[in-house]
């Protein structure tokens, strides 16, 4: 018997949250305003993960950092191809300064709330993450963790200059990547290769094939790293808060590298197979193309070079690379000048990677704290940075970053689960591809995706965010449908991002406007000073924990049901309780304590998805920023108030959660007006 009820009053676990934390969102780059995927995709989910924490550890024990990215050929190439055709003018520069203070200026209008928004080139983050990038680099050539390779890099005979990543654009020889927009040394779609393996490449300044010329740039020794990599997935693999999409992409990497030859040049091959390092042949029948293995990188690169000499065409697999941190495009961080090697700057990718470090020393600086404390919050066991990016990025951020931060370890023995005081391994929280109309969004297709301001032109920023967040892109990718953009969308059709919406400007409004209405015509505004029935806390409670749970998890969208599920519940249980007949005072007023305690537990519970609606709701009710504390989540409203607390008045139709103007059907005489 006893068994039983112990059973019966398990409760789970709650999840254990850091002392600290830091959330980064993937950088935008510095070239265009905000695509709907930046904000959509990732930008909403590291906001409101951060909102979460600050509600649940403190709100001085969180930095959320995210940047303007602002070098590479990607941008210094848009610059130049915008003031040849006369659409800017000004310099590289200011192009970047423009369009950084566009993002941020999106960012605000949809409640995304940085610590710091800042730019790897501007103001006092570009001085500071020189600095980084500075003694980020020397650190590892220090720790013999760098080697200088030379590559061949595409060279315009026409224009007379070597060209950038972004100058060259051919097929990408990655096998099984569909992208025709490879270039230098990687795809649109995240993969790396050498430059000599890409497909059909053209110079996009002249038009014409560029040819190839020597040049030695500073590596990271990646390849050193994969057994440690291997061991740090198989940890990975064990973690309930780590989506599969990171470990297994991850893991395509960690295999031998592989040639995958088409079938066509089979006999050519055997002709040439005693020349080229040893490798296994691996035939498979029902293919196009047979493969080839090695255990070696350097051997496929020798084997390669041999096969594009004799005509061979073939892809290359996913495997790792030595990776590159140089190069020699102008515009970029200036690279440390390591034996007598001057002149190079640093690749944007790399720099990209712990420029989120260079934000926290920045922040941390402009309130005053010293910089040296970013290591209270990236080489802490007590804290956790969580970096939020797209599917594309994993290669960078969980393969590439994750090795450079074990290879700056003190210890000759190099570990995937760093000792204190040492670079901790991040948690890296990947949504899958937030596409549009069913496709890839893309600025180049037939249809173009809006661009995130656009859509605030049909849509308020809380629709938007409740729309996103419930889609479930930690599982899947999903497709972007708003109506207005969607040319095959019928007038009767209903508009997916509005009917999430209803929730919020429906359900939820009409309980906070009973609540507030029935208080103040039978209580002159007077909050009932009653606990909450035993029930409704125990409702109550049960939400909080299950929300709390599936947040841990990353799990937004599973956390956007439970919010569903406990507003129904509490309008159903308004509309049964508060019918119209407020006759018996004694019950009313405890009916509206219930109500109220339901509508502060979902407040509280909405405050990271939707943060403007809920600080409306915290203003009426007139009570301060204590509300959102999880310190005290199960306690009811009144223990944030005095006795004979008066709400502030709510005026007639008054909405906490509305619907855009676009979405209200106009009367004959309004539209005349």
């Amino acid at each position: 018997m006893s068994d039983k009820k112990d059973k019966k009053n398990f409760e789970i676990p709650r999840p254990q949250f850091p002392k600290r934390a830091v959330i980064t969102g993937g950088m935008p780059y510095g070239n265009k305003e905000l695509h709907f995927g930046h904000v959509g995709g990732m930008l909403v989910f590291a906001d409101t993960y951060a909102r979460f924490l600050r509600d649940r550890i403190g709100n001085d024990n969180v930095i959320f950092v995210t940047g303007t990215d602002c070098y590479g050929s990607p941008i210094a190439e848009g610059w130049r191809i915008k003031a040849e055709k006369g659409e800017f003018s000004g310099s590289l520069t200011d192009f970047v300064q423009s369009n950084h203070d566009k993002q941020k200026a999106t960012l605000e209008r949809y409640g995304i709330s940085p610590n710091l928004y800042a730019a790897s080139g501007l103001g006092r983050s570009k001085e500071i993450h020189a600095d980084v990038t500075d003694r980020f680099i020397s650190s590892l050539h220090k720790k013999g963790q760098l080697s200088q390779i030379t590559t061949m890099q595409f060279y315009d005979e026409e224009a007379g200059c070597f060209l950038n990543g972004r100058q060259v654009i051919g097929k990408c020889p990655v096998e099984g990547c569909t992208s025709e927009k490879g270039y230098a040394d990687e795809c649109d779609l995240g993969h790396q290769y050498m430059p000599e393996n890409l497909i059909n490449p053209v110079s996009t300044l002249t038009g014409k094939t560029p040819t190839m010329k020597p040049v030695t740039n500073w590596y990271f020794k990646l390849r050193d790293y994969e057994q440690l990599m291997k061991n740090w997935v198989e940890e990975l693999k064990k973690r309930k808060d780590i989506r599969p999409v990171v470990w297994k992409t991850i893991d395509e990497f960690l295999k031998n590298p592989v040639i995958y030859i088409k079938r066509e040049f089979e006999e050519k091959y055997f002709s040439l197979k005693n020349s080229m390092p040893e490798h296994t042949y691996i035939e498979e029948k029902k293919k196009p193309s047979f493969t080839i293995e090695f255990t070696r990188l350097s051997d496929c690169d020798k084997a390669c070079r041999i096969l594009t000499e004799n005509g061979i065409r073939y892809r290359t697999g996913k495997t790792l690379v030595p990776f590159r941190l140089t190069g020699n495009i102008e515009w970029g961080v200036p690279a440390p000048v390591m034996d007598d090697v001057e002149g190079l700057t640093v690749w944007v990718w790399p720099e990209s990677l712990w420029a989120p470090i260079s934000f926290t020393e920045t922040y941390l600086e402009s309130i005053g704290h010293e910089r040296n404390e970013w290591k209270d919050y990236w080489c802490s066991k007590e804290s956790t940075v969580y970096q939020f990016i797209g599917q594309d990025n994993i290669y960078f951020y969980g393969i590439a970053e994750p090795a450079m931060w074990m290879a700056q370890q003190s210890a000759d023995e190099r570990t995937a689960n760093p000792p204190e005081g040492e670079l901790q391994m991040p948690v890296i929280v990947a949504n899958h591809h937030i596409l549009f109309l069913d496709k890839k969004a893309s600025s180049s297709g037939a249809v173009k995706p809006p661009m995130a301001d656009e859509l605030l032109n049909y849509y308020t920023p809380e629709q938007l965010r409740m729309h996103w967040l419930g889609l479930g892109l930690g599982q899947r990718s999903v497709s972007f449908m708003p109506k207005p953009f969607n040319p095959s969308a019928a007038p009767e059709d209903s508009d997916p991002v509005v009917k999430d919406g209803l929730l919020l400007s429906n359900v939820y409004n009409r309980m906070i406007r009973t609540a507030f209405y029935t208080t103040q015509k039978e209580f002159d505004g007077i909050l009932p000073d009653l606990a909450p029935e035993e029930n409704i806390i125990a409702d109550a409670k049960k939400a909080v924990l299950e929300y709390e749970r599936y947040m841990a998890k990353f799990a937004f969208h599973q956390c956007t049901y439970v919010l569903d599920s406990y507003i129904r519940n509490g309008s159903k249980y308004m509309a049964k309780a508060l019918n119209g007949d407020t006759s018996d005072k004694a019950f009313t007023s405890q009916a509206l304590a219930n109500l109220f305690h339901m509508i502060r537990t979902a407040a509280v519970l909405l405050h990271p998805l939707a943060p403007f609606g809920t600080e409306k709701i915290r203003e009426y009710l007139q009570v301060d920023e204590r509300i959102w504390s999880w310190e005290t989540i199960f306690e009811p409203l009144t223990y944030f108030t005095e006795k004979n607390h008066k709400l502030k008045f709510l005026p007639p139709k008054t909405d906490f959660f509305t619907r855009h103007e676009s979405q209200f059907v106009k009367t004959d005489e309004q539209q005349s007006e």
